[in-house]
């Protein structure tokens, strides 16, 4: 099964790498940096896919936020404070939030959301954030790449030693989660 799914990555990779950027991204664009790094995938056009990936997920998520305001404000009642923070963050960074959007958890979507309720320019989100889509991508491309071999060095292990891997990941994935939950409510 294993080998299976390596060899739908080697296959279909760009395609996986440019769907999983839309939704997500980091893990996508790791996985695309150590394949580049063992020669199974291009390095720069990784980059290029991901960073378009990334760039079509935030449009999206915009365009979204600009026709469907009232339904986004209805559906995200939940969110009220994420997509406070992330209008305090447009209003008093401007530009630059788009930017550093891509890496701050639980704000990765409503950041794009919140900013096409407003008033900002279409064309100028738009310019901005495929300069940081792209940056984002070389950035974290690059370092799995350099890397690589000790990335997958951690994934061996994580294989061999899988019932130790299991709760410790279990674990930590939850202590990020409260702690960033509990962050986000303040």
């Amino acid at each position: 099964m294993e080998q299976i799914f390596i060899n739908w990555l080697i296959e279909y990779g760009y395609i996986i790498l440019f769907v999983w950027s839309i939704l997500e991204g980091e893990t996508g664009l790791v996985m695309a940096g150590v394949l580049s790094h063992t020669g199974d995938m291009d390095f720069a056009t990784s980059i290029v896919v991901a960073g378009l990936g990334g760039f079509t997920g935030d449009q999206i998520y915009f365009y979204i936020g600009r026709y469907n305001k009232k339904y986004i404000h209805k559906l995200l009642k939940t969110q009220r404070r994420k997509f406070a923070l992330a209008t305090l963050l447009l209003n008093k960074y401007g530009w630059m939030v788009i930017f550093i959007q891509r890496y701050l958890y639980g704000l990765r979507t409503i950041i794009p959301i919140a900013i096409g309720t407003t008033r900002y320019s279409a064309k100028m989100f738009a310019i901005i954030n495929l300069i940081a889509a792209m940056i984002w991508a070389t950035v974290t491309i690059s370092l799995a790449y350099i890397f690589g071999e000790q990335i997958l060095q951690v994934l061996h292990l994580a294989k061999t030693y899988w019932y130790i891997t299991l709760p410790l990941g279990a674990v930590t994935a939850g202590t990020i989660w409260y702690y960033f939950h509990k962050t986000t409510q303040r």
